[in-house]
């Protein structure tokens, strides 16, 4: 099914792919500072987020021991776009379950905003989850049994809070979906989907969207599309992204790439362009012992 540019559908919002031609000396850093930059410093820190503090995460016992998350800590800037990469492993998919409150770490804390995740009770985690963190994954997850509106509407509707009409007609309007509201999943391409899934994820207006392979099943124009749609979000409706991706073209259209490598991490880039962060993740991929390694050390330096 032909989708049509999102672009031409979207009207104001520019998903323009433009980002990382605005960026053509990137800036790599094998040592990042881990430490927490909480009540440090005379300057006033950019404003967070989140902010995951010394995180740590095992599985199994004995010899089938798998530790994912080993001492990690991470800012995420507001109004950013962040990417995290890391080798199969690495701990990338478990460090975003952390930061949107959908697992909890053994040790550690991560704070949305000023509240700490591991301090709420059931009940309250679940209330932040649905109100203040937007999820796109790489699978949709759409009811089959619904059509694109009353998905985009769902998390309204199971909040019991009435939605906003104007909120709910500039998404649908700035992602193009207007034509295809009374259409059913089956009945919209993979990249519409998505859409839909995004907007779901953007309607109720989060104070983060994380977004786990958010292009993993789609080609590679519907793919773009979804990217330029999370660029935009950003640039435009001053959006914080969190997004998990493999993809080295992926993570270039965000303005921060986090490297991962055994559990901490390794390295990161900003103003990144797709063959600076083949490259750093290929350097991560050779000697992860090492990048985790020199990671501890950036963070024991930054205290």
């Amino acid at each position: 099914m032909c989708e049509g540019g999102v672009g031409g559908e979207a009207g104001g919002m520019n998903t323009s792919a433009t980002h990382t031609d605005a960026h053509p000396s990137p800036n790599y850093s094998p040592n990042p500072t881990q430490g927490s930059t909480r009540g440090q410093g005379s300057n006033p820190a950019p404003r967070l987020a989140i902010q995951a503090i010394g995180l740590r995460k095992t599985y199994g016992k004995g010899d089938a021991q798998v530790r994912p998350l080993d001492d990690l800590s991470l800012d995420v800037g507001a109004e950013r776009f962040t990417a995290i990469m890391g080798p199969s492993g690495s701990g990338k998919s478990t460090l975003l379950n952390m930061l949107a409150g959908l697992d909890t770490p053994d040790s550690g804390e991560v704070y949305i905003g000023s509240t700490a995740i591991s301090r709420l009770s059931d009940r309250k985690l679940t209330a932040l989850r649905r109100d203040r963190i937007g999820f796109v994954f790489q699978s949709f997850n759409l009811v089959p049994a619904m059509n694109a509106e009353e998905n985009i509407l769902l998390p309204s509707q199971l909040s019991g809070q009435k939605p906003d009409r104007r909120v709910f007609d500039r998404m649908v309007d700035l992602l193009g979906l207007r034509g295809r509201l009374k259409h059913r999943p089956h009945e919209l391409s993979g990249g519409q989907q998505q859409r839909v899934a995004v907007a779901r994820a953007l309607v109720s207006q989060p104070d983060v969207l994380v977004a786990d392979e958010p292009t993993g099943n789609l080609d590679s124009n519907a793919g773009e599309e979804v990217l330029n749609i999370l660029r935009a979000s950003v640039d435009e409706l001053g959006q914080t992204v969190v997004m998990v991706t493999h993809d080295p073209r992926a993570a270039a259209r965000a303005d921060r790439v986090v490297l991962l490598a055994d559990g901490r991490l390794a390295g990161e880039l900003t103003q990144p362009n797709p063959e600076s962060v083949a490259a750093a993740l290929m350097n991560v991929t050779a000697s992860p012992g090492n990048a985790g390694n020199t990671a501890a050390q950036s963070h024991g330096g930054a205290r």
